[in-house]
């Protein structure tokens, strides 16, 4: 088992007349190399949840578990763990700050005390892993496309040879472009390295098209946690919590309902043309 929390809860302002519980006796596993997918709706208590992982916050109550070792132990290398559990936030293009994307780039590893042979390799690898080429070492990070940035604040978390990436929301803010592109490079990132990937998105479609797994959060607690197609079946209930299925999801029961023989728990535009292209042959 990779990451394992335990009746995990978090209570923000605690005896305060502020006090909200954030988590509420969160418990599940995430096996190594496996693409989860968390959503929930703004305020359901995703953010929170993902800084427990790499110990940013420190639950209230339960435990936290990373390769079997309790996170809290007071002999716990806190250091390394964030340096295993790497998380890239919101908007991370934000964190940029020094005068060439080498440079940024560089600065991760180099942090972690290696010598300049090792960083230097880590930080070409990591560039070359989110796409960027040697004809942007030498640029100002704030030059580039917003894209760009993106993959460039990822390849400062990946310089770090992190076991587990999370990523908070990714592609907001970016052009339909940009986010395919960011998309795409995280899940070749995932089919090579193997690494544990963790997306936190509001798209559903992004979601269908990429993670085998959903953790769904709603009000501070764990909803769900299913295989995409199984927590997506349950469209009706998701739509209780303020969320929803792909709209590839609607279609399908929709062409159920008019008595259309057709398999509902389709997640992507391709399975779905497929299913129906399939339906069309027998009838």
């Amino acid at each position: 088992m990779q990451i394992v929390f335990d009746h995990v809860d978090y209570l923000y302002s605690g005896g305060t007349s502020f006090e909200k519980h954030a988590l509420r006796d969160i418990s599940f596993k995430i096996e190594k190399g496996e693409f989860i997918g968390l959503i929930g709706h703004t305020g359901s208590g995703k953010s929170t949840l993902i800084q427990h992982m790499n110990g940013l916050i420190k639950a209230t109550n339960g435990k936290i578990y990373y390769n079997g070792e309790d996170i809290y132990d007071k002999n716990y290398n806190m250091s390394q763990l964030r340096s295993k559990v790497g998380l890239v936030f919101q908007y991370p293009e934000h964190q940029l700050f020094e005068t060439t994307v080498y440079k940024d780039v560089y600065f991760g590893p180099k942090n972690l005390g290696l010598d300049k042979l090792e960083a230097d390799l880590r930080t070409y690898e990591a560039l070359k892993m989110v796409g960027i080429g040697e004809e942007l070492l030498d640029a100002s990070p704030f030059e580039l496309s917003g894209g760009q940035k993106r993959r460039v604040a990822i390849a400062g978390i990946l310089a770090m040879r992190p076991e587990v990436l999370v990523l908070d929301e990714p592609t907001a803010g970016l052009d339909p472009r940009g986010r395919d592109e960011i998309l795409d490079q995280i899940a070749m990132l995932h089919k090579e390295s193997k690494i544990t990937i963790i997306l936190v998105t509001h798209s559903m479609e992004d979601v269908a098209n990429y993670v085998d797994r959903i953790l769904v959060m709603n009000n501070g607690s764990l909803a769900m946690d299913q295989e995409t197609r199984s927590v997506f079946s349950r469209y009706k209930e998701l739509e209780e919590i303020h969320l929803a299925a792909p709209q590839v999801t609607y279609v399908m029961n929709t062409l159920k309902e008019k008595g259309f023989p057709v398999n509902t728990d389709v997640t992507t535009v391709t399975e779905a043309k497929n299913e129906i292209t399939r339906v069309l042959k027998i009838i």
